[in-house]
């Protein structure tokens, strides 16, 4: 009977342990950011699938300019070829690796979105369009998720760094994990120059 109180008096302390140590939250938070991430793969699927319609529809149109063509299959190859695990999302280069492939496809996709204002035949081309607008749509999905993902990771990481939650991440193995960051960061950074004078 002695043994039986004791061990509840101990489960009951851990109990209060853990649940004011921040290890129910990271739990709670681990779980968010892995729902926002799977949220982000599913629409960069979704843009990845229309990709191969789009590249059909395109090279109906013969003068199409074949070099814009082929840096968009090659980048969405790039792009499908990255194997996403869970552990991409706590190791930065892998992480930063996959990311740099999908932009590659995202710059792809606009220069041939740009490119086909050229062709009044693609622009009349109700197929093409719908996909344009599917595209476009899709494009607006990743960024609603990738926005999701971002303040989630952001909300994890402050709990793996406040104090005394960093003690219970450093005793369980919880590392601040990776998020998205702009590629051209010094680039867009510059003021843009504006030159209003007539030539």
């Amino acid at each position: 009977m002695r043994f039986r109180f004791f061990g509840w008096v101990i489960t009951g302390l851990l109990g209060m342990v853990l649940s004011g140590c921040g290890y129910n939250q990271f739990q709670q938070l681990d779980e968010q950011t892995n729902a926002a991430w799977a949220e982000v793969l599913n629409q960069y699927q979704r843009r990845a699938d229309l990709v191969p319609n789009i590249v059909a529809t395109v090279k109906g149109e013969a003068a199409f300019e074949q070099e814009t063509l082929t840096k968009v299959i090659e980048a969405r190859a790039k792009a499908t070829s990255i194997q996403v695990t869970p552990e991409t999302l706590n190791d930065p280069a892998a992480f930063s690796k996959f990311q740099a492939a999908q932009g590659e496809l995202s710059s792809s996709l606009s220069r041939l979105l740009v490119v086909s204002e050229n062709y009044p035949n693609l622009k009349a081309n109700q197929g093409f369009q719908d996909l344009r607008v599917q595209l476009e749509g899709t494009e607006n999905r990743i960024t609603v998720a990738r926005n999701r993902y971002i303040q989630s990771v952001q909300q994890y990481n402050v709990l793996t760094r406040s104090f005394p939650n960093n003690l219970t991440a450093m005793v369980f193995g919880y590392q601040v994990k990776p998020n998205f960051t702009v590629q051209n960061e010094a680039q867009i950074s510059a003021p843009p120059q504006v030159n209003f004078e007539k030539k």
